[in-house]
């Protein structure tokens, strides 16, 4: 007779996939980030438009026209990131042979461009110096690199499965 063969079991749940390894983890982010985004930057563009319709001099006066140009500056382009990370959710979504690492370089690239370029036009409008845009605005171009690393990333994972649907 012989002995059974016995099995071990893994002792507790299975482990999680690495963040690079899984799409939906980015899927999830992305949508969150984006939709908050929109909330967060479409709110600021309705406290504008009140400091528009009550006159507010410290937003109106044209020794502020800096100021106005910077904050409108960042709520355009923060709406239009947080439309762009839904995009980017429905890229990673559907562009399954893209490489984990390129995915979350992307990731991360694009996160990064949509805290400092909305930001860096806020906070450049915040204290004015003559005409010119405080310091923060020295955060634009660092973010404009982030964002267009995040889009060369985009770009070429959806490059890559373009010509992957070609072949099969």
């Amino acid at each position: 007779m012989s002995k059974p063969v016995l099995t071990e079991k893994p002792s507790g749940p299975a482990p999680k996939p690495r963040a690079d390894e899984d799409p939906q983890i980015y899927v999830r982010r992305h949508l969150r980030f984006g939709w908050w985004s929109l909330l967060v930057f479409l709110t600021l563009g309705i406290v504008l438009e009140g400091l528009h319709a009550f006159k507010v001099g410290a937003y109106l006066n044209v020794s502020n026209s800096t100021r106005r140009l910077l904050w409108t500056l960042a709520h355009a382009h923060g709406t239009a990131l947080g439309v762009v990370h839904v995009a980017f959710a429905f890229t990673a979504n559907y562009l399954t042979n893209w490489s984990g690492r390129a995915r979350a370089f992307a990731s991360g690239s694009l996160m990064a461009a949509s805290i400092l370029l909305p930001g860096g036009f806020f906070l450049g409008g915040l204290v004015i110096y003559s005409g010119d845009p405080g310091l923060g605005i020295l955060l634009v171009p660092l973010g404009a690199v982030f964002l267009l690393i995040a889009v060369l990333l985009c770009a070429r994972a959806a490059q890559a499965a373009h010509f992957t649907e070609r072949r099969k």
